[in-house]
Protein backbone atom coordinates (compact mmCIF):
# COMPACT_ATOMS: atom_id res chain seq x y z
CA UNK A 1 0.00 0.00 0.00
CA UNK A 2 1.26 3.45 -0.82
CA UNK A 3 1.10 6.24 1.75
CA UNK A 4 1.61 9.94 1.15
CA UNK A 5 3.23 11.70 4.10
CA UNK A 6 3.12 15.49 4.19
CA UNK A 7 5.15 17.52 6.66
CA UNK A 8 3.25 20.70 7.45
CA UNK A 9 4.29 23.74 9.41
CA UNK A 10 4.04 27.50 9.63
CA UNK A 11 5.01 29.33 6.43
CA UNK A 12 6.94 31.87 8.46
CA UNK A 13 10.08 30.29 9.90
CA UNK A 14 11.18 33.49 11.68
CA UNK A 15 9.94 32.21 15.03
CA UNK A 16 12.03 29.02 14.80
CA UNK A 17 14.78 30.08 12.41
CA UNK A 18 15.63 28.33 9.14
CA UNK A 19 15.83 24.53 9.04
CA UNK A 20 19.32 23.46 10.14
CA UNK A 21 21.62 21.71 7.67
CA UNK A 22 21.89 18.79 10.11
CA UNK A 23 18.15 18.21 9.66
CA UNK A 24 18.45 18.12 5.86
CA UNK A 25 21.37 15.70 6.13
CA UNK A 26 19.47 13.43 8.55
CA UNK A 27 16.36 13.43 6.35
CA UNK A 28 18.51 12.50 3.33
CA UNK A 29 20.01 9.59 5.27
CA UNK A 30 16.56 8.44 6.41
CA UNK A 31 15.40 8.53 2.78
CA UNK A 32 18.44 6.53 1.62
CA UNK A 33 17.79 3.89 4.29
CA UNK A 34 14.10 3.67 3.29
CA UNK A 35 15.03 3.37 -0.40
CA UNK A 36 17.50 0.57 0.36
CA UNK A 37 14.76 -1.24 2.28
CA UNK A 38 12.40 -0.90 -0.70
CA UNK A 39 9.99 1.40 1.16
CA UNK A 40 10.64 4.79 -0.47
CA UNK A 41 8.84 5.61 -3.70
CA UNK A 42 9.57 9.36 -3.77
CA UNK A 43 10.41 12.21 -1.42
CA UNK A 44 11.19 15.89 -1.59
CA UNK A 45 11.14 19.26 0.06
CA UNK A 46 9.10 22.18 -1.19
CA UNK A 47 10.27 25.75 -1.61
CA UNK A 48 8.51 28.78 -0.14
CA UNK A 49 4.98 29.41 -1.41
CA UNK A 50 6.15 32.70 -2.95
CA UNK A 51 7.51 30.51 -5.76
CA UNK A 52 4.15 28.78 -6.31
CA UNK A 53 0.54 29.43 -7.21
CA UNK A 54 -2.94 28.15 -6.44
CA UNK A 55 -5.43 27.35 -9.19
CA UNK A 56 -8.89 27.09 -7.65
CA UNK A 57 -12.21 25.87 -9.04
CA UNK A 58 -15.22 27.31 -7.22
CA UNK A 59 -18.70 26.61 -8.60
CA UNK A 60 -17.52 26.62 -12.21
CA UNK A 61 -15.18 29.60 -11.92
CA UNK A 62 -11.39 29.28 -12.03
CA UNK A 63 -9.12 31.69 -10.20
CA UNK A 64 -5.34 31.78 -10.09
CA UNK A 65 -3.44 33.23 -7.14
CA UNK A 66 0.32 33.61 -7.05
CA UNK A 67 2.10 32.91 -3.77
CA UNK A 68 2.91 33.65 -1.06
CA UNK A 69 -0.17 32.24 0.60
CA UNK A 70 -0.40 34.60 3.54
CA UNK A 71 -3.84 33.37 4.61
CA UNK A 72 -2.59 29.79 5.05
CA UNK A 73 -1.97 28.81 8.66
CA UNK A 74 0.07 25.76 7.64
CA UNK A 75 1.78 24.82 4.41
CA UNK A 76 3.32 21.59 3.17
CA UNK A 77 7.10 21.82 3.44
CA UNK A 78 7.97 18.34 2.28
CA UNK A 79 6.52 15.00 1.31
CA UNK A 80 7.28 11.35 0.84
CA UNK A 81 5.45 8.51 -0.82
CA UNK A 82 6.22 5.17 0.78
CA UNK A 83 5.23 1.61 -0.03
CA UNK A 84 4.34 0.06 3.32
CA UNK A 85 2.28 -2.89 4.57
CA UNK A 86 0.01 -0.98 6.96
CA UNK A 87 -1.03 2.31 8.52
CA UNK A 88 0.92 1.32 11.61
CA UNK A 89 4.09 1.00 9.51
CA UNK A 90 3.37 4.43 8.01
CA UNK A 91 2.98 5.94 11.49
CA UNK A 92 6.31 4.35 12.47
CA UNK A 93 8.07 5.91 9.47
CA UNK A 94 6.45 9.32 10.07
CA UNK A 95 7.50 9.14 13.73
CA UNK A 96 11.13 8.62 12.68
CA UNK A 97 10.92 11.72 10.51
CA UNK A 98 9.26 13.86 13.15
CA UNK A 99 11.76 12.66 15.75
CA UNK A 100 14.51 14.15 13.55
CA UNK A 101 12.64 17.46 13.53
CA UNK A 102 12.21 17.32 17.32
CA UNK A 103 15.89 16.63 17.94
CA UNK A 104 17.51 18.79 15.28
CA UNK A 105 15.08 21.73 15.06
CA UNK A 106 13.51 21.94 18.54
CA UNK A 107 12.06 25.44 18.06
CA UNK A 108 9.90 24.26 15.09
CA UNK A 109 6.28 23.22 15.42
CA UNK A 110 4.53 21.13 12.80
CA UNK A 111 3.00 17.80 11.92
CA UNK A 112 3.17 14.94 9.47
CA UNK A 113 -0.14 14.00 7.87
CA UNK A 114 -0.38 10.41 6.59
CA UNK A 115 -2.80 9.51 3.79
CA UNK A 116 -3.41 6.15 2.15
CA UNK A 117 -3.30 6.49 -1.65
CA UNK A 118 -5.62 4.79 -4.12
CA UNK A 119 -3.81 1.86 -5.70
CA UNK A 120 -5.67 1.60 -9.01
CA UNK A 121 -7.11 5.09 -9.36
CA UNK A 122 -10.09 6.59 -7.56
CA UNK A 123 -13.21 4.57 -6.85
CA UNK A 124 -16.03 4.67 -9.43
CA UNK A 125 -18.56 7.49 -9.02
CA UNK A 126 -21.64 6.78 -6.94
CA UNK A 127 -25.08 7.20 -8.49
Amino acid sequence: MRYLMMVKGDENFRASGPPPKALYDAIDELGIEAARAGKMVSMGGLQHTSKGAIVRSDRGELTIKDGPFSEAKEVIGGFSIMDLPSKEAAVEEATKLMELHRKLWPAWSGECEIRLMYEDGPPPPTK
